[in-house]
């Protein structure tokens, strides 16, 4: 059966561009449902959705939103018009995968339109600020694909003829040929970094997919966290392991390797039981092509690749960090359960390794320790998290969950 893809634009300044991306659809063998989010100008070519459409879903008028006489605030509109039409359009089935097209503007109307889709609908921005910092990682949907539009600023060309028909042939494929997720089992997210540095994923995921649950391990390392949030928050999981936290220190610190503010909130808010560890909270994730900060001169420090640098928290700041955590963790809505691991938090946290610091550790299991006194459920191991007693522990904790209701069993329906 042929897929139909929505295509989403300012049909009155690129019209020429979009025309060509739906000829290239409708040559792979698609349909195209086309959406119009302009506003000042009107589209030389026919189109499915018209900009008023748009307008008229926020309450508004195109005449209304020329009247403000201010474009971000305009299209700001536009965009909450343009998410909720694009969810009500595939609500009532008419189209398969998104695919928007554009430059800062068309990005930031399109990162609210694939908001606005479930997980495994195929959504594709083509953007000229693909990959660019500027897109954070809060605003991107957990499986949103990105093209860069190269030469594609203004006016058809070869280069850009090369991008939008890739764009064309990729998005459309991806409807043809996504599976997308059933959940007909109750899945498991879990948090980890490499097995270099955390290695409870291995033996926690055979563990977990004997007992009939789905496990999915997101990496800490910034897109991945962002993608574990917002699947948590929307309560997809039937449980929550969040063992690798580095993220949420690298927010605290201001680090571009991010999965944005409100890491460590989304299944609280869900009421996701969540079982919580510390594993890499002692290092500060840098991308590999930033300067050291002056502040950090001293640490230890470890070069993991090209792409990614860490340097260790000293004493003051683990404390500082213990507390943060605590306090997120307690305005959880759902059950929580913390484990302390005692001697150690990651791999590279052992005797001879680059963060290893006794010091800095004790005051961090110490300040924790108090700070979850009477305020969230807690376990205190004595052991490395990469022990396998801290496994014990967890499918422990996971067995009396079970046993009490509180997530429910696992299944040996096919996933």
């Amino acid at each position: 059966m042929a897929k139909t893809i929505l295509v989403i634009g300012t049909f009155d300044t690129k019209a020429d561009e979009l025309e060509y991306l739906i000829g290239r659809i409708k040559t792979g063998g698609g349909h195209v449902l086309t959406m119009d989010v302009s506003v000042l100008g009107d589209p030389p070519i026919p189109v499915d959705v018209s900009k008023h459409e748009i307008a008229s879903a926020v309450d508004e008028t195109i005449e209304g939103l020329i009247a403000l006489g201010e474009e971000g605030e305009a299209f700001a509109k536009m965009s909450a018009g343009a998410a909720l039409t694009t969810r009500r359009l595939f609500d009532a089935g008419r189209f398969d995968g998104m695919i928007a097209l554009g430059g800062t503007m068309g990005t930031d109307l399109a990162l609210d339109c694939a908001q606005a889709l479930p997980i495994g609908v195929p959504k594709y921005i083509v953007s000229t600020v693909a990959g660019s910092p500027l897109i954070a990682a809060e605003r991107m949907a957990a499986d949103v694909q990105f093209i860069l539009w190269a030469g594609g600023l203004y006016g058809l060309n070869p280069l850009c003829k090369s991008s939008l028909s890739q764009a064309a042939g990729a998005v459309l494929g991806a409807a043809q040929l996504v599976e997308r997720p059933a959940f007909d089992r109750p899945m498991i997210g879990m948090t980890s970094l490499g097995s270099s540095c955390l290695k409870y994923m291995k033996p926690l995921h055979a563990e977990l997919t004997k007992r009939g649950y789905d496990v999915a391990v997101f990496h800490t390392t910034g897109m991945g966290g962002m993608a574990f949030e917002r699947l948590a928050a929307e309560g997809a999981f039937a449980c929550v392991m969040d063992f690798s936290l580095q993220e949420f220190v690298n927010v605290l610190h201001g680090s571009v390797v991010s999965a944005g503010a409100d890491r460590l909130t989304g299944a609280g808010r869900s009421g996701t039981p969540q079982m919580v560890a510390p594993g890499a909270m002692d290092i500060l994730d840098l991308a590999g092509w930033q300067e050291i900060p002056s502040i950090f001169a001293d640490r230890p420090f470890h070069q993991h690749n090209r792409l990614i640098k860490n340097i260790a928290f000293n004493p003051e700041e683990r404390v500082a960090i213990a507390h943060q955590m605590v306090d997120r963790l307690e305005a959880a809505k759902g059950p929580t359960h913390f484990f302390l691991t005692k001697g150690g938090i990651e791999e590279w946290d052992r005797p001879g390794e680059a963060a290893h610091d006794p010091e800095a550790l004790a005051a961090f299991v110490e300040a924790a320790s108090k700070a979850l006194q009477g305020r969230v459920e807690a376990s205190e191991l004595d052991c490395h998290i990469n022990d396998a007693t801290f496994c014990d522990a967890v499918l422990a904790q996971l067995d009396v969950w079970v046993a009490d209701g509180v997530v429910p069993r696992g299944t040996t329906a096919p996933s």
